[in-house]
């Protein structure tokens, strides 16, 4: 019995071990699974179904009021209190019921609030595409979404919709839910419900009269009212059109040629030019803040019952909104209405404006456009527009300091056109001048393009982007290009954007997103604060030097116009060029103070009509900044310890600190990034020592004088001798590193003042001079007032085809004046320093007259002219007249003006002394000649240079 024992309990361990098999393990934990889900799934949704709204009937029956309040949290609008006209359904004409139905719920009569069908097809989206990405909401789903909920996309307040809509249908009627519906949507403009939207976009105040094109224009705006707005975007509106006629035809409402005839109607001939009397307040800023709590919170300023606190400043926002009226309190001087060459209608100039605070980004104000109404084009939140020249301290000198540490003196080679790499394209400058090296200062304060081309090359377009991107430039997936840089590449903008980049200028290089609402308080108490927090976005000395320069700019560069004075400000201004139109397309003002930024744009919503007047956005920012100024305090742009002011020696390349002898006219004061000061000192205007012992002496028996001097400084140095002649001009003879000299062929009478001064590189010493005078002459008594004499022994000779003339002479110092007249009548002159002068090409069987004048060069007798006295020479052989020596008579002439000249200096060098001391004078005048040319080259390099 024991071992039977033994053996159960054996059996009976083999049994508990023994594993079930695998299928039924892997069911139960999936069962489990599911019911734990079953039961999850179905306590969630009915918590969400016991913690959904109440149905109300006065929230189906009218949307939630949105107020709006001001900075002071004064309410300034009412959303939900204006533009609204209630209609029955018996006022819906059956084809916008088709339209609205075929396009938003196609089985609406059918189902009971809930479409399981849609729910089916949005689930799989759903799961492929994740939650949200596509919607099942019927008709009543949207009526209880817009009267309930918010718009955020979630999973309990999709069952929570569910939920309300089949409460909805199991109260109301489909007639009183579409009627419901269709009075409280949103279609842009303004407009709540479909009554209102047909008076505004069609003039229709009886349904019963729109069209099927106006139906599915009406039926399409509520998925994007402000994109399908037919007002603003025609093109997008027929595109939305379209996908509504084909919903229609899909389900049988109307026919395919309906559909067609539909589609051939012109948008814009449907619209009513009429402004309905009603306007809410401050426009421009609504369309701001109804984009923000759209974008940041998903919600609707017009249907979701908001408490929206904004920073609009009421007295800044009228007063721009005046600046951009045709009031007749309006400063501003408009140009004229001018043809659109596109549509051949008068258009006027337009206009956008944003007022920022500097100091937190706050939107104070905005000005839309000129008689922007019923939520019209935004000029100063829609436009895309070059930004011309404003770009080049956010696209090229503020990377230049940010990345590289530049000064404001940096200096840049503004030479000529700038060539885009890789192409034929050149920029030059707007004034079409090039200055050569000039400082990054007066680059930017004049506005010139080629040294803002050559800075972003330089600095590189990817890290130019990053530091535009930085300050809240967007470029989308697109790249910057060098033409960026001064606002002529494909980056567009507009002011809101601009202002937001240079207020990290003005706020020490912090700043954020550019916000106009704070808070929102929805209708269950629940707040969401919206202002966005402040961090650095580029160095404090990057924002300083730039807004230092941007002060020259108003100071005495291109904004000169919109300067303030008493008021501390800085600014740009900016104009774009496009090919074949005459003047520019956009003009750009942006400029700021410790307290406010403000950008302006103008230009025509056509942009090949260019702009008469350039100078209205200076215009308008002098008079709004002014304005808002006024009675507050403005404290000047507050130096950061990480930038120094220092005196460079202007012209110096890299900068260098003035020396004592740099006069003052030639400091400038700059600012550098500390540890990026010049430490090197100028040698441009130091002193060398100067000679010493300077003596000049006639020597008469070598007729030359001697001079020789001393040199104590430890320099090595050369000798510039120069000398004047009588008090005349001071006249540089040569460069020497000898310490004596010689000059010979003087003047006898003549007193010499001599000039020596040390040279080395770019340095040189004072000046040190002596005189010394030339016996004879007027101090000669036998010369002294001695009168003109006659040349003596006058000869003329002919061989072999040369006629040799000479003379003698023996008067004062004199030049002579030869003439030589032929037979025929053909006469040449010429005056020479020696007695004699060869004539050659002397034509066979003429007779020639020679005349020699002598002529006074010094003293008394300078000037004056002695008895002439003539010779004649016969030329032996026959008269020679034919043709081939008249065609060359001119090059006989010229080669006998060319023999004379070389006879002259011929004779020169006879009269000249042949000692060695005299050959090594002539060299030293030689080399003086020399130098004056080489000096005239680069005078005339240096002008070609600056023009």
């Amino acid at each position: 019995m024991a071992d039977n024992g033994q053996s159960r309990i054996a059996r009976r361990k083999q049994k508990k071990t023994k594993k079930k098999p695998l299928w039924k393990r892997i069911f139960l934990i999936v069962g489990i699974i599911v019911l734990a889900m079953v039961i999850g799934i179905g306590g969630t949704f009915t918590y969400f179904i016991a913690t959904a709204p109440k149905l109300d009937a006065a929230k189906l029956q009218d949307a939630f009021s949105s107020k709006i309040y001001d900075k002071n949290g004064d309410l300034f609008a009412d959303m939900g209190s204006e533009k609204r006209t209630r209609v029955s359904y018996d006022d819906l004409p059956q084809v916008l019921i088709d339209a609205v139905t075929a396009t938003e719920d196609a089985r609406f009569f059918k189902h009971h609030g809930i479409d399981l069908k849609r729910v089916g097809g949005a689930v799989v989206g759903n799961i492929t595409n994740g939650f949200g990405s596509q919607g099942a909401s019927t008709l009543t789903q949207q009526l209880a979404e817009k009267s309930f909920l918010s718009h955020e996309k979630k999973i309990g307040l999709k069952v929570q919709e569910m939920w309300l809509a089949l409460k909805i249908e199991r109260k109301y009627s489909k007639e009183e839910i579409l009627e419901m519906y269709l009075n409280k949507v949103y279609y842009g403009s303004g407009a709540y419900g479909v009554a209102k939207a047909s008076q505004i976009y069609f003039g229709k105040t009886d349904l019963k009269d729109l069209t099927l094109p106006e139906a599915a224009i009406l039926a399409g705006l509520p998925q994007r009212p402000t994109a399908y707005n037919p007002k603003q975007h025609p093109d997008l509106t027929k595109d939305r059109m379209k996908t509504v006629l084909h919903l229609m035809v899909k389900h049988g409402k109307i026919t395919k040629e309906q559909a067609d005839k539909a589609l051939d109607t012109d948008i814009k001939s449907l619209l009513t030019d009429k402004v309905p009397e009603s306007k809410t307040p401050y426009e421009a800023f609504l369309q701001k803040v109804r984009k923000e709590v759209k974008d940041k919170l998903n919600a609707d300023i017009y249907t979701d019952g908001l408490k929206i606190y904004t920073t609009l400043d009421p007295d800044i926002q009228e007063h721009v909104e005046l600046l951009l009226s045709d009031d007749d309190n309006n400063p501003i001087n408009y140009p004229e209405k001018v043809e659109d060459p596109n549509t051949h209608e008068m258009v006027d100039l337009q206009a956008g404006a944003v007022v920022l605070d500097t100091q937190n980004g706050a939107i104070r104000a905005i000005g839309g456009g000129r008689g922007l109404e019923n939520d019209g084009f935004n000029y100063a939140l829609q436009i895309n527009r070059q930004g011309g020249s404003t770009m080049k301290p956010v696209l090229a000198y503020g990377p230049a300091i940010e990345n590289e540490n530049w000064s404001t003196y940096h200096q840049i080679n503004d030479d000529k056109p700038y060539q885009y790499p890789g192409t034929d394209k050149k920029a030059g400058n707007w004034n079409g001048q090039y200055q050569g090296w000039i400082t990054m200062r007066k680059a930017l304060a004049e506005s010139l393009n080629v040294p803002a081309l050559k800075t972003a090359e330089e600095i590189g377009s990817a890290k130019a982007q990053k530091f535009g991107e930085d300050l809240g430039l967007d470029f989308g997936d697109n790249n910057m290009t060098v033409g960026d840089a001064i606002g002529g590449g494909s980056f567009t903008t507009n002011p809101l954007e601009i202002a937001t980049a240079f207020r990290a200028f003005a706020n020490e290089g912090v700043s954020s997103d550019s916000y106009s609402v704070t808070k929102v308080e929805y209708p269950n108490g629940r707040t969401v604060k919206l202002k966005p927090k402040q961090k650095p976005v580029i160095s404090d000395y990057t924002a300083y030097m730039i807004t230092d320069m941007l002060k020259t700019v108003m100071s005495s560069g291109t904004g000169e116009m919109a300067n303030i004075p008493g008021l501390p400000v800085a600014g740009k201004t900016g104009t774009t060029n496009k090919t074949d139109v005459e003047d520019s397309p956009d003009s750009w003002f942006t400029g700021y103070s410790t307290n406010y930024t403000i950008s302006i744009w103008t230009g025509y919503d056509n942009d090949n009509i260019g702009i008469s007047d350039t100078k209205v956005p200076l215009a308008i920012f002098k008079d709004t900044m002014s304005y808002i100024s006024k009675n507050i305090d403005t404290k000047d742009f507050k130096q950061p310890n990480s930038v120094v002011e220092m005196g460079v020696e202007n012209g110096s390349n890299p900068a260098r600190l003035p020396s004592s002898n740099t006069p003052d006219s030639q400091v400038i004061t700059e600012l550098f990034v500390k540890g990026n000061e010049p430490s090197k000192q100028s040698v441009k205007f130091d002193k060398l020592d100067p000679v010493s012992n300077l003596a000049a002496n006639y020597d008469n028996d070598g007729k030359k004088i001697k001079i020789n001097w001393d040199y104590n400084g430890d320099k090595d140095v050369s000798y510039r001798v120069s000398a004047s002649v009588d008090g005349g001009d001071m006249k540089e003879l040569s460069t020497t590193k000898d310490k004596s000299m010689e000059i010979s062929k003087v003047d006898p009478g003549s007193e010499y003042k001599i000039q020596v001064v040390a040279v080395s590189g770019d340095e040189t010493s004072d000046a040190k001079t002596t005189t010394v005078k030339v016996p004879g002459g007027d101090d000669d008594d036998e010369d002294k007032n001695e009168d003109m004499k006659p040349v003596s022994g006058l000869n003329a000779s002919y061989n072999n085809g040369t006629i040799d003339v000479s003379w003698k002479y023996d008067g004062p110092a004199a030049a002579f004046e030869v003439n030589v007249t032929s037979d025929n009548g053909a006469s040449q002159q010429q005056t020479v320093n020696s007695n004699g002068i060869k004539i050659d090409n002397a034509k066979e069987g003429s007779t020639y007259t020679i005349a020699v004048t002598p002529i006074g060069k010094n003293g008394d007798t300078e000037g004056e002219r002695g008895d002439t006295q003539r010779t004649t020479v016969t030329i032996p052989g026959e008269e020679n007249d034919s043709p081939a020596d008249e065609d060359n008579q001119a090059d006989d002439n010229t080669d006998q003006q060319s023999d004379d000249q070389e006879e002259q200096g011929q004779t020169e060098e006879q009269d000249q002394p042949q000692d060695d001391e005299d050959n090594n004078d002539h060299q030293d005048e030689n080399d003086q000649n020399q130098d004056e040319e080489q000096d005239q080259d680069q005078s005339d390099g240096d002008n070609q240079t600056d023009e």
